[in-house]
């Protein structure tokens, strides 16, 4: 039998039984629909944070006490305020250092409250990160050197606060003190799902006063160039050590960071996608199960066959045929479902989606793969079927 003509008769065998069918094709469209949606969102996750994170800068070096592990426990800081100017030296650019020490604060405008993220930073914030200034300005060395009370705020910090009222020269009110509005940021987003708009930033040495400690929390490095990041990274850690004998830093690179949560996000990725190969497995079987009971119904139609001539590689080639057609079909339903669903997703939702051009082509091959591989025994049992027994067969 020429394969056409195999390929034809399977098609014609699936159309006598169009409801059978479907029902057989269900498990693998769902499990092909799976692992394309969970790989587009696990694929748009790694591109939203790779996103963010190049969106803080270009060319950091983020310096933290201890050793930066994601879900790991921070360490507690003995930075200090003269480290900005230790690693302005030890990097031969004091405006190429930037400092923060963090809080969340209530903050008041008259009956209207917020409760949100104090940042006590330096005048270099601006240079060092991509936060550029919608309206006044930001922070200056006098503010930083005079522990003056002078607030920057965040986008959405500023509509809460201040609705549409323009807040510059306003004043608010963090942890019962008052500060006066200088500048509000141009909108951000948000970075590892914090809301960097939400953030009101305040001189440093107000933020100690007002927060009660010494200490800074982290430390910001901005290199020339990408090549000179490792020699910086030394010379940071160098300085560091020399200071503070016998206590640990990290000197990071969004580079670093960003393959860190990659190997991560990838894993999950895998997991989930394994996760949804399940159902293939379990559309496998159910492909199997119903070619068994098709060799059962048409053994006299076998029988026939193979008594006008047909071999048993005729018959095992038309059988398999079928089921690398229920597969196949009902993978490319499934890819169609699953690319529409990521699409509607990313379009009509918060969560991201990115389809990768191998994850459709792969669920193809993976389908086309499940049919082949539960349609061989059917279709052996098929072709070794004895024709005179088959005739005889009610």
């Amino acid at each position: 039998m020429r394969f056409a003509e195999a390929f034809r008769v399977a098609l014609d065998a699936l159309r006598a039984n169009r409801l059978r069918s479907i029902l057989t094709m269900l498990g693998v469209i769902i499990g092909v629909a799976a692992v394309v949606i969970l790989v587009a969102i696990g694929s748009g996750a790694k591109a939203e944070v790779e996103k963010q994170v190049e969106g803080l800068g270009s060319n950091l070096i983020l310096v933290v006490p201890g050793s930066l592990e994601i879900g790991g426990a921070p360490s507690a800081s003995r930075l200090e305020l003269t480290d900005v100017e230790l690693l302005g030296r030890a990097v031969g650019d004091a405006s190429a250092v930037a400092t923060t020490v963090q809080s969340g604060e209530l903050v008041r405008v008259g009956d209207k409250e917020v409760f949100t993220t104090i940042n006590g930073t330096n005048e270099t914030v601006v240079n060092v990160f991509d936060r550029p200034i919608a309206r006044g300005r930001y922070i200056s060395a006098a503010d930083v050197d005079t522990r003056r009370r002078v607030a920057v705020l965040g986008s959405s910090s500023a509509r809460k606060l201040f609705g549409d009222v323009d807040p510059i020269g306003r004043q608010i009110t963090i942890a019962g003190v008052r500060f006066r509005i200088i500048g509000t940021f141009v909108d951000v987003g948000s970075t590892f799902g914090v809301d960097r708009n939400a953030e009101i930033h305040v001189p440093v040495t107000s933020a100690q006063r007002l927060f009660g400690v010494e200490r800074i929390d982290a430390l910001a490095v901005k290199a020339p160039t990408i090549d000179s990041i490792p020699a910086i990274q030394k010379r940071i850690l160098d300085a560091l050590a020399e200071k503070y004998p016998g206590d640990k830093f990290s000197a990071v690179t969004q580079t670093q960071i960003l393959g860190t949560i990659g190997q991560i996000l990838g894993l999950l990725t895998l997991v989930l996608a394994a996760i949804a190969a399940i159902s293939l497995l379990v559309g496998g079987v159910g492909v199997s199960n119903i070619m068994l009971v098709s060799v059962r119904e048409r053994t006299r139609e076998i029988g026939l066959r193979k008594a006008l001539g047909a071999r048993q590689r005729d018959i095992l080639v038309q059988f398999l045929i079928e089921a690398v057609l229920l597969t196949s079909i009902g993978g490319l339903i499934g890819i169609a479902l699953g690319v529409s669903a990521s699409l509607a997703a990313s379009a009509l939702s918060p969560l991201p989606a990115q389809i990768s051009w191998w994850s459709p082509l792969l669920a193809f091959g993976v389908s086309a793969g499940v049919g082949i591989f539960f349609g061989v025994a059917p279709a052996r049992r098929a072709g070794r079927l004895d024709p005179v027994v088959a005739l005889r067969t009610e």
